[in-house]
């Protein structure tokens, strides 16, 4: 007969192999890794040549995207960045705000050149932006500064990852002052996050805290973002931002706050996916709810809804549903219907100020298998 002790340790035993085997977590959440995969944000190595193949090749939907992208102004090598010291958003005044996401967007789109075309220029480019920043930014403050940090971090990372792992001449020397200005001006700005806000807040501080990170091989710092997304009663958190239902906590606000949020937390389940961990299926999927219940409201449909679902904002789609769709449908194979008829209406997916851009160019019709 098993004493408890011998039974508890059996049942330890099991819990491993079922880990172990399954790829995730009872929650479908994998075991981390030992060490970060780069580039490895929203992006890897595999995937950026595959989109450099499907434009070099004029295929759609790449051909379509990408001609949107070297039409817009972020994408032109006359681009100058317009760093501010100390940087102010405030709810009635902005100084360098705006600066700060517009350069965010142009490094971001700058770097997505260099990997597609080869040209030197925009790697170059990339890293004027990012260098400029690190060089003369000293504080983010305001009321809306830890927001404004978490809309502009991620973008920036990911401009960062890819020209640091894609063999762009950046020095050593300016990776490691635009290291500094991540742990020195980002993290303590998004630390201790703002749980009690509304949940766009945190959603956008989690994605750039896993950014971030990854950037600095900081796994406390990777690691904190990811226990904040899944264990913290934030109402940007997962299962508080997304009820059961796939209404949303911003659902009765407006809709424009609920794809914010939304798309936050996609691009933080996709950065942790190129990690290999699973945030996509914690919850039992609960992200792909949330979007498809948005997605079925704003396409002018009926949902049953807790309180009165907000009718601001319904109707117009933000930028945030391609990656979402790839993940669900072409890895897991889910329907996605209604993602997939915003997806065919607003398909290719615009930049836009708040968002990571040129969603349809980066994820429409990845392989499934890549990582």
């Amino acid at each position: 007969m098993i004493g408890k002790s011998g039974a508890l340790r059996m049942i330890a035993v099991i819990l491993a192999v079922m880990l172990l085997t399954s790829g995730g977590s009872l929650r479908g959440v994998a075991a981390e890794p030992a060490k970060f995969v780069h580039p490895g944000m929203l992006h890897s190595r595999a995937e950026l040549d595959f989109v450099k193949a499907k434009v070099s090749a004029g295929e759609e939907p790449w051909k379509t995207s990408w001609d949107e992208l070297c039409k817009s102004p972020y994408a032109k090598l006359s681009w100058k960045p317009r760093p501010t010291a100390d940087v102010v958003r405030d709810l009635k005044f902005w100084r360098g705000a705006h600066e700060l996401g517009e350069d965010a967007l142009a490094a971001y789109t700058q770097a997505i050149q260099w990997a597609i075309t080869s040209d030197p220029a925009h790697a170059r480019k990339a890293a004027e932006i990012l260098n400029a920043w690190s060089q003369t930014m000293k504080s983010i403050t305001g009321h809306d500064a830890m927001l404004l940090g978490g809309i502009t971090g991620y973008k920036l990372c990911n401009a960062a990852e890819i020209l640091r792992h894609t063999g762009a001449d950046w020095p050593e020397a300016e990776q490691e002052q635009y290291r500094q200005m991540l742990l020195g001006v980002y993290y303590p700005l998004i630390r201790d996050f703002f749980p009690k806000a509304n949940g766009n807040w945190d959603a956008s501080m989690i994605v750039t805290m896993m950014s971030i990170g990854i950037f600095c091989d900081d796994r406390g710092v990777y690691d904190r973002a990811v226990d904040h997304a899944l264990h913290s009663d934030s109402h940007g958190a997962l299962d508080h931002y997304v009820y059961p239902s796939g209404q949303c906590q911003e659902s009765t606000r407006d809709q424009s706050h609920t794809q914010l949020g939304l798309g936050f937390l996609g691009d933080a389940c996709e950065t942790a996916w190129k990690q290999g961990q699973d945030l996509w299926g914690a919850y039992e999927n609960r992200l792909a709810i949330g979007f498809e219940y948005t997605a079925r409201y704003n396409l002018g449909l009926d949902v049953s809804a807790e309180g009165k679902i907000s009718e601001e904002g319904r109707g117009r789609f933000r930028p945030v549903y391609e990656k979402v769709y790839h993940h669900y449908h072409d890895r897991r194979g889910l329907e996605m219907k209604f993602t997939k008829e915003v997806i065919d209406k607003i398909r290719p997916e615009p930049p836009h100020w708040d968002h990571i851009p040129w969603g349809t160019l980066m994820f429409a019709g990845l392989p499934e298998d890549f990582r």
